[in-house]
């Protein structure tokens, strides 16, 4: 396995996000994935339209000897007239966190989230995400502190506090 290179997202990564947007949708084993230009509906592509507003906040991993983007977690700030699905309140960013399948459990979740809180920590006091119940990231964001604070079917809304600003 070739190494794995992190590096903060920049306003120029939105094409990027998208396509982890797509990775980030959780489809149960043996169903059929959605459509890829699912990300263009407004309910999706709030998540990285625009990319680079104040608040934004994210981590990149590149295979290192292609260049080719293997994995991204991003923070954004949504409002009450356009929430995100684990919209929690103005003040509190939404988590987005994906893997391409082929790189799925080399550690590279684990190591953008861990980045990402770093990076998040002092500007921000807490971090919301959705999450299915039967997603297998659940466990990843249990193992990070995340604490469920909502329900709605089969998806959680969950939140992980961060050290209060100084």
């Amino acid at each position: 396995m070739t190494p794995i290179h992190y590096r903060p997202a920049r306003r120029e990564d939105e094409p990027v996000l998208r396509d982890m947007l797509y990775q980030a949708i959780f489809v149960p084993v043996g169903e059929a994935p959605p459509p890829r230009d699912l990300v263009f509906r407004p309910e999706l592509a709030r998540y990285v339209q625009g990319w680079g507003q104040p608040g934004d906040l994210g981590v990149i991993a590149f295979d290192s000897e292609t260049g080719i983007p293997t994995g991204a977690a991003w923070l954004r700030l949504f409002s009450d007239q356009a929430p995100g699905y684990g919209y929690v309140d103005e003040r509190t960013p939404e988590l987005s966190i994906a893997v391409v399948p082929e790189q799925r459990s080399r550690g590279i979740g684990s190591e953008l989230l861990a980045r990402l809180l770093a990076a998040a920590q002092g500007q921000y006091t807490a971090i919301s995400l959705s999450v299915s119940t039967a997603n297998p990231a659940y466990r990843l964001y249990r193992r990070f502190g995340f604490e469920q604070v909502a329900k709605s079917g089969e998806s959680l809304t969950m939140v992980k506090k961060l050290r209060a600003q100084s």
